[in-house]
């Protein structure tokens, strides 16, 4: 038995007696088309993620993040949940999985089935007034800009995790952004957190209520390079909750771990899913999924 069999199996023990939460990151998406920042596919080392302080103080930043998301969306929005989103839907619905926690802002884990999911980094698809507080969805906020951006198009050779895109400065400085339809000059901005943002604590509490009464907790595709996810396997640990951590790579989280996997996602999840969720549901994904922000 090699050794990438013995840790699924190790997985696998933990979550037989059922009552695990996932979380992910963005390496579960990677095979969806949709590149992560550290892993195999990453493009930290070429693109700087929108902070919140340049989003909201500099207009030439807005612009140019509008400009780029605009495209990048279209390929988010495209993508399709992979095997390893419908092996953790299944693993859900077989009873062995109660919630996820995601740090992706895709909606793919909804999109494949999965419920109860809540969104720690916000949605794509939605949009948030800034001054008002009204919401739209981002496919109203697309007609709008391309509205307001007739003929406005370029080549996207690859999409980034948060929906943005590189584009020439030359290109950037045609785009026009559009302010709120309801209080007609708030500031709109996708309902996601951004580098330098604070995820709302609500969320944040309700994640650790989920782990702490989680019997494992499995942390899908994340580096755990920042604290906003490294500190579930954290808490996780120091109440003696076995922490599995399936991803390609060395994670900041590999200490606190009881068993380590690294292998592919798509190869992992479906055979766990074979494993213990043989007879759960390979149905479309229900109407009904729940999805949590607040």
């Amino acid at each position: 038995m090699d050794a990438v069999t013995q840790t699924i199996d190790a997985v696998a023990g933990l979550l037989a007696e059922g009552g695990a939460v996932v979380l992910s990151g963005a390496g579960l998406s990677t095979e969806s088309g949709i590149p992560d920042y550290r892993g195999p596919s990453g493009v930290a080392r070429r693109h700087t993620p929108m902070t919140f302080q340049a989003f909201t103080q500099d207009p030439v930043a807005r612009r140019r993040y509008w400009a780029r998301s605009h495209l990048g969306w279209r390929t988010i929005a495209r993508a399709a949940p992979n095997d390893g989103h419908a092996a953790v839907a299944r693993l859900q619905r077989g009873g062995l999985v109660d919630a996820v926690i995601t740090q992706n802002v895709d909606g793919l884990h909804t999109a494949a089935g999965s419920t109860p999911v809540v969104e720690l980094h916000g949605s794509l698809d939605a949009v948030v007034c800034l001054d008002c507080g009204d919401r739209i969805t981002r496919e109203e906020l697309d007609r709008r800009l391309r509205d307001a951006n007739p003929g406005f198009s370029a080549a996207v050779s690859a999409v980034n995790p948060d929906g943005d895109v590189d584009l020439p400065d030359a290109q950037v400085s045609r785009f026009r952004p559009v302010d709120c339809a309801g209080c007609h000059t708030g500031m709109l901005k996708p309902d996601v957190v951004f580098f330098g943002e604070t995820v709302p604590p609500a969320r944040v509490a309700m994640c650790f209520d989920l782990v702490r009464r989680a019997r494992a907790l499995l942390v899908l595709g994340s580096s755990l390079t920042v604290m906003s996810g490294r500190r579930f396997v954290i808490r996780a640990a120091k109440q003696g909750i076995p922490v599995a951590i399936v991803n390609q790579g060395p994670t900041r989280g590999d200490g606190y771990a009881t068993v380590r996997v690294d292998a592919p996602l798509g190869v992992v999840l479906p055979e766990l899913a074979d494993r213990l969720a043989p007879r759960a549901s390979l149905a479309a994904p229900r109407a009904d999924a729940a999805v949590t922000r607040g």
